[in-house]
C-alpha cells in the first residue's frame, strides 16, 4: 500500500490497519473501500472490494467484544447456523474481515408492512420462518459453546439485571422529569430481579435479536450482532423480536409468532405453555425497559434521531402491557405477581406512559368524511416522493392540491464525489456521508415537526391524503435519503398508510 493511499484513507476515516489485514489475507491491494452506516454501533464497517469479490471489514473499539463475536460466529457456523463467515482477525483483535452478506436487513425487507400496518403473506411467512430459527440458535447454539468466552458476562445474572434496570432509570426515566422515590424503586428493582432470575436459563441469550440484526441473503436470514450474548433464559430474545417497537406487529400476528416459536422449541423437549407465557410476560416488560434505556442513551444523550423517533413506539408497547392482559397472554401476571411484589415500579411506569410527550399523534382515531367532524375509520395516506427539480415538482395524484415540498439542495451534495455518483440516498455509503457532519439532522427534525402536526390535524378531521415531496438537483441522493427517513419515521403509525416513490429512480413501495 502506497503512502499516498494510506494518507487518503486516514483522511476519509478508513483504517490503514484494516486494509493491511485485507492485503495479508487476500494477497492483493483492495480496488475500493466504502464506509457503511453503523446505526447505533460504535464499530465501523467497510465494504472492501477486489478481484471481483467483496468482504466486510470491521474496526472495533473493544478487542474483547471483537474476539467474542468471532468465537461465537465460528461456533454457530459449526452448528449450521446462518452467520457471516469470519475470514481473518488481526493480532490485536481490533480488526477482522467477514463475509459480505449485502445491505438488506429483515427490517427493510418488511418495510411495506411496517409502513402500512398490514403485513403481506410473503412478509408474514418470512417473519415466521425467522422466529422458528430462534430456538435453534438458543438451544443448539448453546450446545458445546464455552460461555467463559462471552463478554462482558458469561451468564445472565443479578448484575446483568440491575445494569439494565439502572440503564433505564438513569438514561430514560430521569430524563422524563417524573418525581419518584428512588429508595422504593430500588427495592422493587431487587424484587423484580428475583422474579427474572427464578426462570430457567441454560440457553444462549442473544440479547439483541431483532429485525435490524438479521441480514437477508436472498430469502435466507443470516444473524449478526450477537457479541453481547451469554448463557440465560430464552424469553428475552422472543420478546425482543416479536415486540420490536418499530415493527408494530398486530396482536394477532404476535400470537401466531409466539405459537410458531413454541412449536419449534418443542423439538428440544416438553414445554409447559402456561408457565412459559408467564415467564415471557415478565421478560417482555424487562426487555421494554432495557430498550427505553437504550433509546434514552442513544437519543437523548447522543442525539441520534432514529432512537428519539422510536421512543413513542416502545412506550405504546409498555402502555399496552401495563393495564393487564393483551390478546397474546392468557394470564394477568402483571396484575397479580408483579402488582403484589413490585407495586411501586408499576406505579412509576403508569405515570411515565401517561406523559403527553409520549403520545403518538396517530393515537387519535381518524374521523369520517373529508373535512367533517364525525367519527369513522378512514386511513390517511401519506404519499412521500423524491424528485429532481430539473424535471419539475411532482403533481398531486389525489386531486386535492397542497402538501409539502422540501428543498434539499442546501444539504452538502454526495453527487459531487465520484464514489457516490452511481449510488442513491438509500445506500449505506451515502447515508453515512450525509450524516457525517450532522447537517441533515436538524433539517429532518423540522420536517418531522411539521408533518407530525399536519398528520394529527388531518386524522382528527378525516382527511385521507397528504403529499410530502423532497427535491434536490438530480433526485438521487439528498431527496432520496430524506424521503426514506420520513417514511421510516412514520412507519407503523396507526391510522396512517405510507407510500414511498423515488420518481427519478423509477421505484416505489408501500
Amino acid at each position: 500500500m502506497s503512502d499516498r493511499m494510506a494518507l487518503s484513507m486516514e483522511k476519509s476515516g478508513t483504517s490503514v490497519q484494516l486494509v493491511k489485514l485485507y492485503e495479508s489475507y487476500t494477497g492483493q491491494a483492495p480496488d475500493g473501500i466504502s464506509l457503511l452506516s453503523s446505526s447505533g454501533s460504535h464499530r465501523k464497517y467497510y465494504r472492501i472490494s477486489g478481484g471481483g469479490t467483496s468482504m466486510i471489514g470491521v474496526s472495533g473499539i473493544d478487542p474483547h467484544e471483537n474476539r467474542t463475536f468471532c468465537e461465537i460466529a465460528r461456533h454457530f457456523a459449526s452448528k449450521g447456523i446462518h452467520v457471516p463467515e469470519v475470514y481473518a482477525v488481526s493480532g490485536d483483535d481490533m480488526f477482522y474481515l467477514q463475509e459480505d452478506l449485502g445491505d438488506e436487513t429483515l427490517f427493510n425487507r418488511i418495510s411495506a408492512g411496517r409502513m402500512s400496518g398490514r403485513y403481506s403473506k410473503t412478509e408474514t411467512a418470512l417473519i415466521a420462518d425467522t422466529v422458528r430459527q430462534l430456538p435453534v440458535i438458543q438451544i443448539e447454539g448453546a450446545d458445546g459453546l464455552d460461555f467463559r468466552k462471552c463478554y462482558p458476562k458469561e451468564s445472565f445474572d443479578s448484575m446483568s439485571v440491575m445494569f439494565d434496570l439502572h440503564y433505564f432509570k438513569y438514561c430514560f426515566l430521569k430524563n422524563t422529569g417524573i418525581d419518584f422515590n428512588e429508595v422504593l424503586l430500588e427495592e422493587d428493582f431487587g424484587k423484580y430481579a428475583e422474579m427474572l432470575l427464578s426462570c430457567p436459563g441454560d440457553a444462549f441469550m442473544y440479547r439483541d435479536f431483532q429485525s435490524r440484526n438479521i441480514l437477508m441473503k436472498g430469502d435466507v436470514p443470516y444473524f449478526i450482532d450477537f457479541q453481547d450474548g451469554r448463557k440465560g433464559p430464552v424469553y428475552y430474545d422472543l420478546a425482543s423480536f416479536v415486540w420490536q417497537a418499530r415493527s408494530a406487529f398486530p396482536d394477532s400476528m404476535r400470537k401466531m409468532l409466539v405459537s410458531e416459536y413454541i412449536a419449534s422449541m418443542r423439538r428440544y423437549g416438553d414445554l409447559d405453555v402456561k408457565e412459559f407465557m408467564g415467564n415471557l410476560r415478565i421478560y417482555l416488560l424487562f426487555r421494554t425497559l432495557q430498550v427505553l434505556g437504550a433509546y434514552g442513551f442513544r437519543g437523548y444523550m447522543e442525539r441520534k434521531r432514529h432512537f428519539i423517533d422510536s421512543i413513542p413506539y416502545a412506550i405504546r408497547n409498555l402502555s399496552e402491557l401495563l393495564p393487564g392482559t393483551t390478546e397474546v397472554f392468557d394470564g394477568g401476571l402483571l396484575q397479580t405477581d408483579m402488582a403484589e411484589k413490585c407495586p411501586y415500579l408499576l406505579e412509576v411506569l403508569s405515570q411515565m406512559v401517561a406523559l403527553p410527550g409520549f403520545v403518538m399523534p396517530s393515537d387519535d382515531k381518524p374521523v369520517a368524511g373529508h373535512g367533517s367532524d364525525g367519527p369513522a375509520d378512514n386511513v390517511l395516506e401519506v404519499e412521500i416522493t423524491s424528485f429532481s427539480y430539473r424535471k419539475g415538482i411532482p403533481a398531486d395524484s389525489s386531486g386535492n392540491g397542497g402538501g409539502y415540498v422540501f428543498d434539499c439542495r442546501a444539504i452538502h451534495n454526495p453527487g459531487k464525489y465520484e464514489q457516490y455518483r452511481t449510488l442513491t440516498g438509500a445506500d449505506p455509503q451515502v447515508k453515512a456521508f450525509l450524516e457525517q457532519n450532522g447537517e441533515v439532522f436538524p433539517f429532518m427534525e423540522n420536517v418531522y415537526a411539521l408533518v407530525d402536526a399536519h398528520i394529527e390535524k388531518f386524522l382528527k378531521r378525516g382527511f385521507t391524503h397528504l403529499s410530502v415531496n423532497f427535491g434536490c438537483t438530480g433526485g438521487q441522493h439528498r431527496s432520496v435519503y430524506c424521503a426514506e427517513a420520513l417514511a421510516d419515521h412514520l412507519s407503523g403509525r396507526r391510522g396512517v398508510r405510507v407510500s414511498l416513490n423515488h420518481r427519478e429512480q423509477s421505484c416505489g413501495k408501500q
